[in-house]
């Protein structure tokens, strides 16, 4: 209502109170000012009157109202993969307000943000991964619901890190990824005991193959174990108890068998390409095969201290280019193996049976042909 403003404070009441309909007590401009004089009022003022409530800006009046009726009020629930969630429009917006969170809900239907019938705003997320994501927006920290740290589960940590991401939460980005190098457990290297090696032959099918390739055994008692068709390639053993145990048809190529106590053991068929048998012990070892299936050594390594073979069943082995310096070979049955180019320096060869032996090329300098069961035949070419 335009009125003529003269007289007193009071009588601009009284009129206001008539053209109005209330009982107006107090008088304030514009900005909210309370006029308690007459004189203060400038032409073009604008007034407002009021019952004695405090002064509102009719402006904001209708974003009040609105938020009074719920329309964009700052409590909102998240309907996230089935699973309901309570926070503030301010939670979402203010911590990351380049996030995409942020872009969704800080303008009233900036998005288009889809409701269920209950008015849950709809995200097709996993909660279990956006929970800990709604407590980092609430108070800077990773703690899940009932308190517990984030730190200590990788698995969990790597999907609230593809959450992070798909939202654009970019320090809960840097944090969790320094929290996942962190939590990532060091090399272990230490060996598998014999405990541990049986529970994994007793999971593992029979017709499973078995690939222990490269592992650490070192030190274990493998002792009279079926250890049939195992892959045992590059594999540490040195210092293992394998007696009476039964490798036949593993795989040694290249391992460590370094002090390693193989006595009695049923070697039918092994490989044992360049393997380091130094100071091993093979006593009394089976490496004959009556199907024909003859054990491989070629080029295996057995350095100055030598490998104890003695009374060992060695048929038609392989030892083709191997280092046999200063083994004991003692009453070995070495019929018809192949030791072309074998080193066999001060080897001790005494009571073995030799016959049909291929020993082209080898190097017997100091070796010892006592006792033998035959004679060495020319044809063997030794040198």
């Amino acid at each position: 209502q335009v009125v003529a403003v003269y007289g007193t404070l009071s009588d601009l009441l009284s009129v206001a109170s008539n053209k109005l309909g209330i009982k107006a007590t107090s008088v304030y401009n514009g900005k909210g000012g309370l006029i308690d004089d007459i004189a203060l009022i400038r032409d073009d003022d604008v007034l407002f009157v009021c019952e004695g409530e405090p002064f509102i800006d009719p402006q904001s009046d209708g974003r009040a109202q609105e938020e009074l009726t719920g329309s964009h009020t700052d409590w909102l629930t998240l309907n996230v993969g089935g699973r309901y969630f309570t926070t503030t429009r301010s939670t979402l917006v203010n911590k990351e307000p380049d996030s995409m969170l942020a872009h969704m809900f800080k303008d009233k239907d900036a998005w288009g943000n889809k409701q269920d019938p209950r008015g849950a705003f709809l995200i097709d997320r996993s909660p279990e991964y956006f929970e800990p994501i709604l407590n980092y927006l609430r108070h800077g920290q990773l703690i899940v619901n009932d308190g517990i740290n984030l730190l200590g589960s990788t698995a969990l940590f790597v999907g609230v890190l593809e959450e992070a991401r798909f939202f654009g939460i970019d320090s809960l980005i840097e944090h969790l990824e320094i929290a996942i190098k962190n939590s990532q457990p060091a090399e272990d290297h230490s060996p598998i005991s014999r405990k541990e090696f049986v529970r994994f032959l007793l999971a593992t099918p029979t017709k499973s193959e078995l690939r222990c390739q490269g592992l650490n055994f070192s030190g274990a008692d493998l002792s009279r174990l079926d250890l049939r068709y195992i892959n045992f390639k590059m594999a540490n053993l040195s210092r293992c108890n394998l007696a009476h145990a039964n490798l036949c048809c593993a795989n040694l190529e290249r391992a460590d068998l370094s002090g390693s106590v193989l006595d009695c053991a049923n070697l039918q068929g092994v490989k044992m390409l360049c393997s380091n048998a130094e100071g091993a012990s093979l006593k009394g070892c089976n490496f004959e095969d009556p199907s024909g299936l003859k054990a491989n050594l070629e080029g295996k390594f057995l350095p100055e201290i030598g490998v104890d073979m003695e009374g060992s069943q060695m048929t038609g082995i392989n030892l083709r280019v191997a280092t046999l310096k200063n083994a004991k070979l003692k009453n070995c049955n070495l019929r018809g193996a192949t030791l072309a180019g074998t080193d066999l320096e001060n080897c001790d060869l005494s009571g073995c049976d030799l016959q049909e032996a291929n020993l082209r090329g080898s190097n017997v300098k100091g070796a010892i042909f006592e006792e033998m069961l035959t004679p060495l035949h020319m044809s063997q070419s030794v040198r």
